[in-house]
C-alpha cells in the first residue's frame, strides 16, 4: 500500500494531480481546498496517500496532513458516506472546522457540503460526536451544552435564551456558545433575560 508520495506536480485536473514519483506519473485525487493549497506545476509536493484496491482499479486519494487523511477514514464509518462524499466535506471544511461543526452539533454546517443533504448531515453530526478527534478550540462547556440543548436536558432558562438569540437571527452553534458564556459568568440560577443580556455581549466581542 502506498502510504506517502514526494514528487514534482505535473498537472492539475478537475479533481486530481498528477504528482511525479521518480519520472512516474501518480494521478491522486484530492479534495478541493487540498488542490488550491498545492503548489502550482514544478514545484515540489508531498501527499499523505489513502489507497484503494478494487477489482477493477486502484485509486489514489491524497492530503496535505496525516490528520486530514484520518478524518477522511472516519467520515467513511457513517452510514452513506464514500469516499466521493466524504472528499467534498473535507473539501468544504477544514478538519478544525468539522471537528467544530460535530462537537456543536451544527448540521447546517456540514449539509453546506454539495451532494450532502440534511439527512446524511444528521448522521455525521451524531455518529461521529463520540469517534471524532479532539474538538479543536471548542470549549468543553459549549460541547456539554450543545448535547444538554439537543436532548432537552438544559434548564429552561438556557434553552430559552438560546431559542431567543437564534431568533434574532444568531446560528445555534453561535447562540449556544454565548449563553454558555454567560451561564459561566451569571450562575447556574440565572434568568433567561440575564442570559439574553449577556448572550449578547459576549456576541458583540
Amino acid at each position: 500500500m502506498i502510504g506517502k508520495l514526494k514528487g514534482i506536480i505535473d498537472s492539475y485536473g478537475e479533481d486530481y494531480v498528477i504528482l511525479d514519483v521518480g519520472g512516474v506519473g501518480y494521478q491522486v485525487h484530492c479534495a478541493s481546498r487540498t488542490l488550491q493549497a498545492l503548489p502550482p506545476p514544478g514545484e515540489a509536493a508531498v501527499l499523505s496517500i489513502e489507497t484503494y484496491v478494487r477489482e477493477d482499479q486502484i485509486k489514489l486519494f491524497g492530503f496535505r496532513t496525516d490528520h486530514e487523511r484520518e478524518w477522511f477514514r472516519l467520515l467513511q464509518t457513517v452510514q452513506g458516506v464514500g469516499a466521493r462524499v466524504a472528499l467534498a466535506v473535507l473539501g468544504t471544511l477544514s478538519p478544525a472546522d468539522l471537528a467544530s461543526a460535530i462537537a456543536l452539533r451544527d448540521k447546517a454546517a456540514v449539509a453546506r457540503t454539495p451532494g450532502v443533504g440534511p439527512k446524511v448531515a444528521e448522521r455525521i453530526v451524531t455518529e461521529l460526536k463520540d469517534k471524532a478527534p479532539s474538538f479543536a478550540n471548542v470549549d468543553p462547556a459549549v460541547v456539554h451544552l450543545a448535547g444538554a440543548i439537543d436532548d432537552q436536558r438544559a434548564p429552561r432558562p438556557m434553552r430559552d435564551a438560546i431559542s431567543a438569540l437564534v431568533n434574532l437571527g444568531y446560528g445555534q452553534p453561535q447562540a449556544t456558545a454565548a449563553i454558555a458564556a454567560a451561564a459561566r459568568g451569571a450562575g447556574e440560577n440565572a434568568e433567561t433575560a440575564q442570559l439574553i443580556r449577556l448572550g449578547l455581549k459576549e456576541l458583540s466581542k
